[in-house]
């Protein structure tokens, strides 16, 4: 027999089955909401994992088409590799789940979300997190949770609660906020520039729904959940820590990380490494595997220490202070748009490439929302811009949530398809990095996007913050811009993307059990001080508006309106008459259902001769027109006139010339280019043209 368990949620019902399948894993929860139906799962390893200094965690999001009906496309008739939303949904997932474990722990854990049955209204990524949530909280696994998530819209100005599929089409929010009892420990979103003290409300609406959860969630912990196993603690040895504080000081370790050159740094702890691997190698050769922890960890307490404490960075900034900022714009000749935006010793170059809306990326998943992308922001992060060498191996989930990241900040800014008929694609290349590439990604894409003539509304900057946390809530000190020591050695990261005009997306990865609302609130306002900064003492300096038009290598797309009924007369039967103008001028050429006409190509005359030749398909015959006509075909009785592919009329031999004529070849050859006048119909209803009444 399984239990099972109920609560409402934003108006539908939540029902979780425990002990009905999966009765293996150390914890497993059957996750209904709506119709949407999530097999969440958690399963620990018996023993830690030998020969690491990390919590080895591994979170599975796993979209199977059937889910929707879907068999999947291609030769290879089963899913592949996981597509970029369930990647970005496991980064959702794994964010507010992996503060709660010991940090301690070694063992191999693994939390495997299986997308069953999908309801469009009921979303299957919330509905994963909460299951991972329930079965890592049920579950034998040491877990300080658990969490809760809640998934906010705002719909007419008013704030919706996980929205129905209509809820997201027309929503200019998509939040997703998780909690745990006390504290807000996740945040992920994207605006349509909404104000700061709006998402605030937001952010806190949420956390106060999730309290709700908890307490269902606690109700089933309370029922069924199982004793949490003992485990082989990992920490360094009291003597060793001890011995090497003594040794090397704490004095010389601040002189080691007091720098604003990574480098530097990075040169001055290797001397200290050395040092004490010299020492430990006479002394006890035991502690050597044990050194490069013991040294982090001593890092760590100095740089924490320093910033809270004495109220010093180690680059020697002020806490509100960012470090020197340059930008520039047109870094690479030939491409549609380049810039380089440079912050410390984090630097992005953004390269935008403008293409046909063909181009735009086709979407095959479980969302029938989502079914194509017209904006692409690429990220990558190369080893030798951390001063390492090791091979590509294509991104990995951390530049495919960073690429996403900025690709959901500028997303609200761009122009509509109908004010700017083009697919866009930005590719940021990070050639240097100290600390938050990714919201340098989204200044650079700003610039990259402006200098290639892509009219946005507005400029778009992002900044991180991070926090250093004592032992009380109130014992805390936010930094602004934080470069990678004090991301690594800190409690958060709280990188915020906006307008002038309010915020367009979030992302807040934190290392402790939550914040609280004045921390949030403070965090969200620094980085307003900040972007307001950048945007106005950096950027627009660099490039104010976006330019008027696109580059000379830039594709040139001009679009017309056509009766949608006519469409297959520009297609053509199977094609050959669009194939045709094609063909006959290097275009490329979209078409939409609504009749919207998209060309597209290097040269405007070839652009403007392909328009012509549409218009034409598309034009009525009416008496009085003028028109010019290729000679196609000559007959006895007249000539046939091409005037654009597959739109053909006849003139008769009585109307080629003002003189009678015996042969219709003492005056026309093939090929001949002449202007002609449409005489209406003739008796038999058929449009007559005349050369010689041309006036």
């Amino acid at each position: 027999m399984y239990k099972s368990y109920s609560m409402e949620l934003a108006g539908r019902t939540l029902t979780v089955d425990v002990g009905r399948v999966a009765a293996q894993a150390n914890g497993a929860a059957f996750m209904h909401y709506g119709d949407t139906v999530v097999l969440s799962t958690a399963t620990a390893s018996d023993k830690p994992r030998e020969g690491i200094d990390f919590f080895p965690l591994s979170v599975e999001y796993e979209e199977k088409l059937y889910a929707v009906g879907k068999i999947p496309g291609g030769f290879i008739k089963r899913e592949g590799k996981a597509s970029e939303n369930a990647i970005l949904t496991s980064r959702v997932i794994d964010r507010p789940m992996r503060p709660l474990f010991p940090k301690d722990y070694r063992n191999d854990v693994t939390l495997n979300n299986l997308v069953m049955c999908v309801d469009q209204d009921c979303s299957p990524e919330l509905t994963a997190m909460l299951g991972s949530a329930i079965a890592t909280a049920i579950s034998d696994i040491p877990f300080d949770g658990p969490t809760a998530s809640t998934m906010v819209g705002m719909v007419d100005g008013e704030l919706v609660f996980n929205p129905t599929s209509a809820q997201r089409e027309k929503s200019t929010l998509s939040l997703t906020v998780a909690s745990t009892k006390d504290k807000v420990i996740m945040i992920e979103a994207g605006a349509n520039e909404i104000p700061e003290a709006k998402m605030i409300e937001a952010i806190f609406a949420a956390h106060e729904l999730n309290q709700k959860i908890i307490q269902f969630i606690d109700s089933i912990v309370a029922d069924c959940g199982k004793p949490k196993h003992e485990y082989v603690k990992c920490d360094t040895p009291v003597d060793l820590y001890e011995d090497m504080v003594s040794f090397i000081t704490s004095e010389a370790m601040e002189v080691a990380v007091f720098t604003d050159d990574k480098q530097t740094r990075e040169g001055n702890i290797r001397e200290i490494k050395d040092r004490l691997k010299a020492r430990y190698e006479e002394m006890n050769p035991d502690w050597l595997p044990l050194l490069d922890e013991a040294v982090y960890k001593f890092e760590k307490k100095t740089v924490r220490k320093m910033i809270l404490k004495d109220r010093k960075r180690p680059d020697g900034r002020n806490v509100d202070q960012i470090r020197h900022l340059a930008a520039e714009v047109d870094m690479l000749p030939r491409t549609h748009g380049s810039a380089m935006f440079t912050r410390g010793q984090t630097q992005v170059l953004t390269i935008t490439t403008l293409g046909a809306l063909a181009e735009i990326q086709k979407l095959d998943g479980i969302d029938e929302n989502e079914k194509t992308k017209r904006y692409m922001h690429h990220y990558n992060f190369p080893s030798y811009s951390v001063g390492e060498t090791k091979p590509s191996r294509g991104p990995g989930r951390r530049e495919i949530g960073h690429g996403a990241l900025a690709e959901r900040a500028l997303v609200p800014v761009l122009p509509t398809e109908e004010e700017f008929p083009y697919a866009i694609r930005t590719v940021s290349e990070v050639l240097e990095s100290n600390g938050s590439t990714s919201q340098g990604s989204i200044c650079a894409s700003t610039l990259s996007l402006m200098a290639a003539g892509v009219p946005i509304k507005r400029m778009v900057a992002g900044i991180s913050v991070g926090l250093v946390t004592g032992e009380a809530d109130d014992d805390y000190i936010i930094l602004t811009d934080i470069q990678g020591l004090e991301d690594f050695f800190g409690d958060m990261d709280f990188k915020v993307a906006g307008t002038h005009q309010g915020i367009t997306a979030i992302q807040m990865d934190i290392k402790i059990h939550g914040l609280t609302r004045e921390i949030i609130e403070k965090a969200i306002y620094r980085t307003k001080e900040a972007r307001t900064y950048i945007l106005d003492d950096i950027m627009a300096p660099c490039i104010s508006e976006p330019r008027e038009e696109v580059g000379p290598y830039s594709p040139k797309i001009v679009q017309i309106k056509i009766d949608p009924a006519k469409i297959g007369e520009v297609v053509g039967q199977r094609g050959k008459t669009i194939n045709a103008i094609i063909d006959q001028t290097g275009v490329k050429i979209d078409i939409t259902d609504e009749g919207a006409v998209s060309v597209c190509g290097v040269d405007a005359e070839s652009i403007q001769k392909a328009i012509k030749m549409i218009t034409m398909i598309v034009t009525d015959f009416e008496e009085g027109q003028i028109f010019e006509g290729k000679v196609i075909s000559i007959k006895e009785f007249g000539a046939f006139l091409e005037f654009a592919p597959g739109k053909e009329g006849m003139v008769h031999i009585s109307k080629i010339s003002k003189e009678r004529i015996e042969h219709v070849e003492d005056v026309l050859t093939l090929g001949d280019v002449v202007k002609v006048v449409c005489l209406g119909k003739d008796k038999m209803g058929r449009i007559s043209f005349s050369i010689k009444d041309v006036k």
